[in-house]
């Protein structure tokens, strides 16, 4: 029997940590970048796009390619959260392998 309540001493261990990294991945902000440099866009957490920069010098040019671009900046933006979010989450569950041998995260 102890050693299930040292399971569950771990497991509780584990969720406070999974909890911290939720909290610590909705802090995340991430810039992506187009048109080298003329536009940028920032996100926070899980996708909510907080700020979007535009070079005066862009505004004359055609729409689309202001489209393009903007998408491209938000694509960006988006990869940087997601790998920042990935590293938070392994950081969190770097402990999960003493609770549970052999297991391995989706992640």
């Amino acid at each position: 029997m102890a050693d299930f309540a040292k399971i569950m001493q771990q497991a509780q261990k584990m969720q406070a940590k999974m909890q911290e990294a939720q909290s610590k991945v909705e802090g995340l902000e991430a810039e992506g970048v187009a048109g080298a440099g003329l536009v940028r866009v920032t996100l926070r957490g899980k996708g909510e796009l907080v700020g979007v920069s535009l070079d005066p010098s862009i505004m004359g040019d055609d729409p689309e390619i202001l489209e393009d671009l903007l998408k491209a900046a938000h694509s960006d933006a988006r990869k940087r959260l997601d790998q920042e979010t990935e590293k938070a989450m392994k950081e969190a569950a770097s402990g999960l392998g003493g609770l549970m041998p052999g297991f391995k995260m989706p992640f």
